[in-house]
């Protein structure tokens, strides 16, 4: 089969692979119907994570069942089917407990599986997936969705449920005003989180246009370009001489955390899910002084994906509007150099 490799900064390659097999009872193999590039995809790509050998790289792919472990029954050969970013086990107590990114049986794609077994990356056109029944979430009809929804179902793998976890951790709802920092995939998703819990104010920090016009197709009710010390002046402006009651982190770089902190009132509430790259330290002293709650990080997709996903089924929400290009899996290496240079939000691969 034909997989995305990374072989170190700037060196995306598709190539050939071995076509993965069941290797354990409770294994699926999944022909992958669509993956993406994601934001934290970048960071090995711009050489900011190290690439220690060649690898295969991507964590969000819908497809279809093709073949099954003798354990698994409640899947079956065909169905359409959801991977969310991280392989996990649905018993452990942390699987109990709603935080499946915390799983005593935790893999990613791309690496190994609690066997010690390898996992195929998400960008290729097909993937072994361990403990597939508590991984995958199944699309109720079976039906072939169009090209819209196939993009909305593609989200919930991990940005849609990454902004839902930003606006949870935020405490973004009725009556309270949101600040999204971040106009990426995700940030994008979580104006449209907040919006749908309710939040009536929502100012997108962005300076482009055209992430500006999907934020505001979210629900974004005003934009802020400004950063730093004007960026928190824009926002106070707006807000009527206060900051606002919640913020959503959506990089993971100082400069963000930075700007989402000092745009949170006191007493407010700060979600961060952006993936921290160094120096995003955060002040205790200052969170102590203001009473801000903080909370977030790696977002537990597998336990959000049922809940998202009936709103997608229902149209309430699309969040597939982030994809702005759609490109065949062979050309991998533009999707990483159109988000690199930011030609392109979010780029869909079909394999």
């Amino acid at each position: 089969m034909r997989a995305t490799i990374i072989y170190g900064p700037g060196d995306i390659r598709v190539e050939d692979r071995d076509y993965p097999t069941v290797l354990q009872p409770t294994d699926v193999v999944v022909s992958v119907t669509a993956a993406c590039v994601c934001g934290s995809d970048l960071w090995p790509y711009r050489g900011v994570k190290p690439t220690h050998k060649p690898s295969a790289i991507g964590h969000e792919f819908i497809g279809r069942v093709e073949s099954l472990g003798g354990a698994v029954t409640t899947l079956a050969v065909g169905d359409l089917v959801i991977a969310p970013f991280v392989v996990s086990c649905g018993t452990c107590a942390q699987c109990r407990n709603g935080v499946n990114v915390a799983c005593d049986s935790l893999a990613g794609w791309g690496g190994k599986d609690a066997a010690g077994l390898p996992v195929d990356g998400g960008q290729g056109q097909a993937v072994r997936v361990p403990l597939a029944e508590a991984t995958l979430v199944k699309v109720p009809g079976n039906t072939e969705p169009d090209d819209a929804l196939r993009a909305s179902l593609l989200t919930l793998s991990d940005v849609m449920a990454t902004g839902h976890h930003a606006a949870l951790a935020a405490k973004a709802g009725p009556g309270r005003s949101v600040v999204v920092v971040g106009d990426g995939a995700v940030g994008l998703c979580g104006v449209l989180a907040a919006k749908r819990l309710g939040a009536e104010r929502i100012i997108s920090m962005s300076r482009h246009a055209d992430r500006q016009a999907i934020a505001r197709e979210f629900g974004a009710t005003d934009i802020v370009a400004e950063r730093g010390d004007e960026g928190v002046a824009k926002v106070r402006e707006l807000l009527g001489g206060v900051l606002a009651d919640s913020v959503l982190e959506c990089v993971g770089t100082k400069g963000s955390m930075e700007q989402a902190l000092h745009s949170v009132r006191p007493g407010g509430a700060l979600g961060f899910v952006g993936v921290p790259t160094g120096g995003a330290e955060i002040p205790l002293r200052y969170l102590f002084d203001t009473n801000i709650t903080i909370g977030g990080g790696m977002a537990p997709a597998r336990t959000y994906i049922p809940e998202l996903l009936a709103d997608v089924l229902a149209g309430s929400i699309n969040p597939g509007r982030v994809f702005d290009a759609v490109m065949p899996l062979e050309d991998a290496p533009e999707a990483y150099r159109a988000m690199d240079e930011r030609r392109a939000i979010k780029v869909l691969l079909t394999p």
